[in-house]
């Protein structure tokens, strides 16, 4: 006799936009009790999103105190934190609770997620991210043949700095949007250049921008293909501009990123200074909803 499937319903968001169809697609698996590793990792892939995230509900009282346990996976590794699956999550919750902060427990411990609502407007919600961890600065010529960019792209006024809150990105400065739009990064150079300097991805910035409400304009490549939105690697830039002077502290600036890939997104990000070092780094923007469906395995 034939074993029933197991059904699975799913919802999918798209993070840092407020318009269906733009910013960084999400699916969001509400309940992921009795799921192996290896059963999550394979749906992740099915799913073949930049992330996907599963809830992991457990007793009211633990939640309030810890949050609500989510674990992040992209097609091919889990991941400790990332930017774009914590807000798309946090949205998912509210929706079911009506709460003005919803605290996520991710692996790398707990991150609060705040909403504000302003008559007429989507709802903002606002994570915030664990207090920077500041790496090397990197040589320009290194970084040029590691990611086989042309000579000339990197902007020699701020530094290319590996940063963290959770996963270590090296911010790489470009002159302009001609640099940024005519990247053709070696994927296989960057990884080995980063993993002897201690970072996980690249994220390309330039401060001209399309949007002249924007502060940045931002790509980020991985696992051989474009992040639409990389809410971790904005957190790490928010850190980066404050520390180099491109952002005041506290001062919530926009960074556009998708652009190029037609998927426009919209992070809003801020940090704070405290005693010459930053922190209170926040990150935020909007979610709708655009599809539910179920799995079955």
């Amino acid at each position: 006799m034939a074993t029933e499937p197991r059904v699975l319903p799913f919802v999918q968001l798209d993070v840092f936009s407020s318009k269906p169809f733009e910013g960084n697609s999400l699916a969001v698996f509400p309940d992921g009790r009795g799921l192996t590793d290896q059963d999550m990792q394979m749906i992740a892939r099915e799913m073949n999103l930049s992330e996907t995230t599963f809830i992991l509900p457990r007793d009211p009282a633990v939640e309030r105190e810890r949050g609500v346990r989510v674990r992040i996976f992209t097609v091919q590794e889990e991941l400790p934190f990332a930017g774009h699956p914590t807000l798309g999550t946090a949205f998912y919750l509210r929706g079911k609770r009506g709460a003005a902060e919803v605290p996520l427990d991710l692996n790398i411990g707990r991150v609060p997620v705040r909403f504000e609502e302003v008559a007429g407007q989507p709802v903002f919600g606002e994570m915030t991210q664990r207090d920077p961890e500041f790496g090397v600065r990197h040589d320009r010529e290194a970084v040029v043949r590691a990611a086989r960019l042309r000579d000339g792209d990197i902007d020699p006024s701020i530094p290319i700095q590996t940063v963290s809150t959770g996963v270590p990105f090296t911010i790489v400065p470009l002159r302009g949007l001609s640099a940024m739009r005519d990247l053709n990064v070696d994927a296989s150079g960057s990884a080995e250049y980063l993993e002897q300097s201690g970072g996980k991805f690249f994220y390309f910035v330039t401060r001209e921008t399309a949007d002249p409400a924007a502060r940045l304009h931002a790509r980020m490549f991985f696992y051989n293909g474009e992040d639409p939105a990389t809410g971790s690697a904005a957190g790490c830039a928010a850190a980066w501009m404050v520390a180099c002077g491109v952002a005041r502290a506290d001062e919530r600036v926009l960074i556009e990123q998708g652009v190029e890939m037609h998927r426009p997104s919209r992070i809003f990000v801020r940090a704070s200074r405290h005693d010459d070092r930053v922190v209170n780094v926040r990150v935020g923007g909007n979610v709708v909803e655009v599809l539910r469906g179920e799995i079955f395995f």
